[in-house]
């Protein structure tokens, strides 16, 4: 493991342990365990507001309960860090991947190259449907690079395979060319 994959782990379990510290003394105060007025619970508030109070200002902005903060600050914690060290170790490996095709020559390159464009279109395809699950369309203006990565697969398996009731399977159907044209097409350069 390189320094940088343990400094990204390192930050994102010291960044949890304080989260983790924050939402525990919040619910000891509102179970009233804790005195809300003692020492511990004031100093980890006075640690923790620069933190909390924009989380829950857009809580009461959403007509959420903004007492819920602390918790959204532990769960966004845990998805950060994660996202943090998946990154890192995908940054890592891309950069290992590379010097491994640079040394390649044209054929390391090209191997290369696909993969990565076929990874590129499959995580796409990913955060389409994981974004779908949660309303979030083709109308958002976030979401168009992805409706533009996946739509010239997706749009013509859909019109042979039309969703089934609330199940769309055309992006399975579309990973599963993708992985099946990537594996021919690193077969050929072999």
């Amino acid at each position: 493991m390189t320094l940088m994959a343990l400094i990204a782990r390192g930050v994102s379990i010291a960044a949890l342990g304080f989260a983790a510290v924050v939402a525990l003394t919040f619910w000891l105060v509102r179970a009233q365990h804790l005195a809300p007025f003692g020492a511990w619970p004031r100093l980890v508030r006075r640690v923790a507001d620069p933190i909390l109070r924009p989380i829950e200002a857009r809580l009461a902005r959403a007509g959420r309960n903004p007492q819920d903060a602390p918790a959204w600050l532990f769960g966004f914690t845990v998805l950060g860090g994660l996202l943090l060290i998946s990154l890192t170790d995908w940054s890592i490996g891309f950069w290992y991947r590379a010097q491994l095709a640079a040394g390649g020559g044209t054929g390391g390159l090209a191997a290369f190259l696909i993969n990565g464009i076929f990874a590129l279109l499959i995580a796409a395809l990913i955060i389409r449907v994981v974004a779908s699950w949660f309303g979030i369309g083709a109308y958002h203006r976030q979401f168009r690079p992805i409706i533009l990565l996946t739509e010239w697969l997706v749009a013509p398996i859909r019109r042979v395979l039309p969703p089934m009731g609330m199940i769309d399977f055309s992006p399975l159907v579309a990973w599963l060319a993708l992985v099946l044209l990537r594996s021919l097409l690193l077969n050929l350069i072999r």
